[in-house]
């Protein structure tokens, strides 16, 4: 997995040539980035590219994209039922993993600029992005689409774009770019091909015109009936179920009903999950209740969004259950990779930033480290549990007479002290690389970074009772490895010592 993780989701004015719809995306394939969905739509005559890709790779498909739409789309002869002003209409770039919405605003400006410098495009910047509060609404920079803007951009002070010249592209118009939070495009097909009714309906969901919270739309005529077109640009706070049940209640004021839904692009399942609870009305309702998030944490694969204990929650049980492992060793292990994922998340979260480029190379220095333990102390926590076994294995060997036993008892002993010494060691570092952090990044995550100094200690206390009772059992059963024990015991003297000096 990439260290930063950016979706993007850029609106194309096409959606009938599937040709040239092909050539835009393979215009924006490079290392790094991945497509995740295509929607065309020949009604709208519009397009909807989700990708998703790490964040200086994604910038540059992007720009790509929009240099290819440019170059195949004519919004002179373009037609279709949604609004545009661009080839390319909007930009929007979302946060995942690694990065935050600053990043995003950050990356936004950057595609911007090299835009409207290599395409002589204007751009218009929205949402997080946007330079003022009048254009944070995609809608208040759209108006008039690009016949409206084309005619009024080089007169009107307010159509001035935020970055290129006041002339709009003849061919490609205008494009906008932004930073936002994650949104649905969620459309709602009615029983009557009476376009006003879904305006109406859709006039009376909308948040500008007194609807619900972060909710955006109007109505059009697709497939011979009438649609309500919604933006949800926050699904947690005015969640999917509720957006349908409003529309279908409106709609019931003007004896229609609603037929159908979709969904344009992509959907979180958090937003499918809040749906299915609210419509089923499960008293329990947790999303580590559903089968495939619980497989997913127990056999290795990401965890649901939003199901953080789905991820946890297997291998707590597995600690409290009676049997010998995972026992203390694989529990120290474990904290320290959380101590190296939270000190890698506060180093992430001012990599870039203004305020901290002076300290650009401290911080992407400890990312890649801090990267290198979390995965070693993950690796741990298997290899402890399973130095166990073979230390059981090999006393059982013992005691039933097999040649070897002393030899082998040994062995499994050296392997039971090593990997929760390498723990200590680990721990030990991510501690200092933690403290380190703190003077270089954001003042108000101290918390994080000393949640994460907290863990390492742990771990790097627990790992040493791990070595000393290991350490006690081979004095017992091997006294001959006397330069292992030697080595050994110097090597955790001087990490206990850090540990008390603390």
């Amino acid at each position: 997995m990439p260290t930063t993780l950016v979706e993007c989701v850029p609106n194309f004015s096409e959606g009938r040539d599937a040709a040239k719809v092909d050539a835009i995306i393979e215009a924006m394939k490079m290392r790094g980035v991945f497509l995740l969905d295509r929607e065309m739509d020949s009604d709208h005559n519009r397009s909807v590219i989700t990708l998703v890709g790490e964040r200086e790779a994604i910038q540059e498909a992007a720009i790509r994209g929009v240099g290819k739409a440019a170059e195949v789309i004519d919004l002179t002869r373009h037609q279709g039922a949604h609004p545009r002003m661009g080839a390319a209409d909007v930009v929007p770039f979302i946060p995942i993993d690694g990065v935050t919405i600053e990043d995003c605003v950050a990356m936004a400006r950057h595609v911007g600029a090299e835009i409207a410098k290599r395409f002589q495009i204007p751009v218009y910047l929205y949402e997080a992005a946007a330079a003022t509060p009048e254009r944070q609404n995609l809608e208040n920079i759209r108006r008039g689409q690009f016949e409206g803007i084309r005619a009024e951009i080089a007169t009107n002070p307010a159509r001035k774009p935020d970055f290129g010249e006041c002339r709009v592209h003849p061919t490609a118009g205008a494009t906008v770019v932004g930073a936002r939070k994650f949104l649905i495009a969620y459309n709602v097909f009615l029983n009557t091909t009476d376009v006003e009714i879904a305006k109406r309906v859709a006039k009376a969901v909308r948040f500008s015109s007194g609807g619900l919270r972060f909710v955006k739309g109007t109505g059009f005529l697709v497939r011979g009936l009438a649609q309500v077109s919604m933006n949800l640009t926050d699904f947690e706070q005015t969640p999917i179920h509720r957006v349908f049940e409003f529309v279908k209640r409106e709609a019931a004021r003007y004896g229609v009903a609603p037929v159908s839904s979709e969904i344009v692009g992509l959907i979180p399942k958090k937003a499918l999950e809040q749906a299915a609870e609210w419509f089923l009305q499960v008293e329990n309702f947790d999303s580590s209740l559903i089968l495939e998030n619980r497989l997913a944490a127990v056999m290795g694969g990401k965890m649901a969004v939003g199901g953080l204990r789905a991820g946890v929650e297997p291998f707590i049980e597995q600690l409290a259950a009676p049997t010998a492992t995972p026992g203390g060793g694989s529990a120290a292990a474990a904290s320290g990779a959380m101590a190296a994922g939270l000190a890698t998340m506060v180093a992430s979260m001012s990599r870039g930033k203004k305020a901290y480029l002076q300290y650009e190379v401290q911080l992407s220095t400890a990312i890649a480290r801090l990267g290198q333990l979390r995965e070693e102390f993950k690796a741990a926590i298997d290899a402890d549990a399973q130095s166990y076994d073979l230390v059981m294995k090999a006393y059982k060997s013992a005691k039933s007479g097999a040649s070897g036993g002393a030899g082998a008892i040994a062995s499994a002993l050296k392997q039971a002290t090593s990997v929760p010494l390498g723990v200590a060691e680990k721990a030990a570092e991510v501690a200092r690389i933690a403290a380190a952090l703190q003077p270089i990044t954001n003042p108000n995550m101290k918390s994080d970074l000393t949640t994460a100094i907290a863990l390492s200690k742990a771990a790097l206390e627990g790992a040493l009772a791990n070595v000393a009772i290991n350490l006690e059992a081979l004095k017992n059963d091997a006294p001959q490895q006397n330069e292992f024990i030697g080595e050994t015991s110097r090597r955790a003297a001087v990490l206990k010592a850090n540990v008390e000096g603390d």
